[in-house]
């Protein structure tokens, strides 16, 4: 049963990442916006998380999960800023979209690198983890669902499922959802009855950018003490989400837990006696999530729908 927990736990820490960023990068999609960017906005939310829970630690002396929570804000806050550079790229200028995200994800672990050593002069930004909750009071208590979903967990992970669930409701039942599937699907017909489809874009794109933001410093939290400039290819992963998921949350849900267990094998192999007993290179286990998302990806691309006007820039006065 602690095997069944540890790999409970541990999939929860990888798979909640994934789904933030993942439902980021639907909004953006669904809005007719590519957004290749989430891995560069990723290490910039991580970044930024990372030094404000840096500096409130050791130079203001707050404590508690009220560090981590402003965190959050500002993360999501310098992914919204960085997704406006995207925004602009692709909506004003009518760039290549995967250029333009390239773009960023080429400037952000120099970015951070660049920044890290001029305040500390190593790259590396260390936290004390004071975030980790033992026992969810009363809930931690539950016989067997106690311990796989409220002992040693983060509010991090309640809180992907809150954007899950807001992101559903956001998009299938609001006139904001709607407005923005129709800019995806057929941007024309949307303009042609008074949504300003430039407008939805840019909120599409900054949604992303804000969950993206969120994403890793989520990722980040309950795997590390310190921020190194990287967020492992997890951007490049819940791209890998989003079209398994097929735009749709309930499918990226499952498709992140999917995922998330893959990453759980990958790094915390040792820790479940049944794989750490076959003897196998860790460089194997390491390879899993990738060689999974290829073959993945391989036998789901035919039948994939993305939104039918993603990628393609719009231009108001063509018909």
């Amino acid at each position: 049963m602690n095997t069944l927990y540890f790999l409970v736990q541990q999939t929860m820490f990888f798979s909640i990442p994934l789904l933030i960023v993942a439902l980021g990068g639907m909004f953006s999609e669904r809005s007719g916006v590519v957004n290749i960017a989430l891995e560069g906005i990723m290490i910039f939310g991580g970044f930024s998380g990372v030094l404000f829970i840096n500096v409130a630690q050791n130079v203001w002396g707050m404590h508690g999960q009220g560090i981590l929570l402003l965190a959050l804000l500002a993360a999501a806050a310098t992914g919204v800023i960085v997704s406006l550079a995207h925004a602009y790229a692709a909506i004003n200028m009518k760039a290549d979209q995967v250029i333009s995200g390239t773009a960023i994800n080429m400037l952000a672990p120099a970015f951070a690198i660049y920044v890290a050593r001029e305040i500390r002069t190593v790259q590396q930004i260390p936290f004390t983890n004071e975030f980790r909750i033992e026992s969810v009071p009363v809930l931690g208590k539950i016989p067997v669902l106690g311990g796989l979903l409220f002992q040693n967990t983060y509010i991090t992970t309640y809180l992907g499922f809150l954007i899950l669930a807001a992101a559903w409701v956001v998009l299938y039942q609001t006139k904001f959802g709607l407005r923005l599937r129709a800019c995806g699907e057929h941007p024309q017909a949307a303009d042609s009855v008074g949504v300003n489809v430039y407008r939805m874009r840019y909120a599409g794109v900054m949604l992303s950018g804000a969950l993206g933001g969120i994403g890793g410093l989520v990722f980040v939290i309950p795997t590390s003490t310190e921020f190194n400039a990287s967020v492992a290819g997890y951007g490049f992963l819940a791209l890998a989400v989003l079209i398994f998921g097929q735009w749709k949350p309930w499918r990226i849900l499952f498709a992140a837990f999917f995922f998330g267990l893959m990453k759980t094998i990958a790094s915390a192999y040792s820790g479940i006696p049944l794989l750490a007993g076959l003897g196998i290179p860790s460089n194997i286990y390491k390879m899993v999530p990738y060689v999974v998302t290829l073959v993945v990806l391989a036998f789901t691309s035919k039948n994939s729908q993305a939104p039918r006007a993603s990628g393609v820039p719009y231009d108001k006065g063509s018909r």
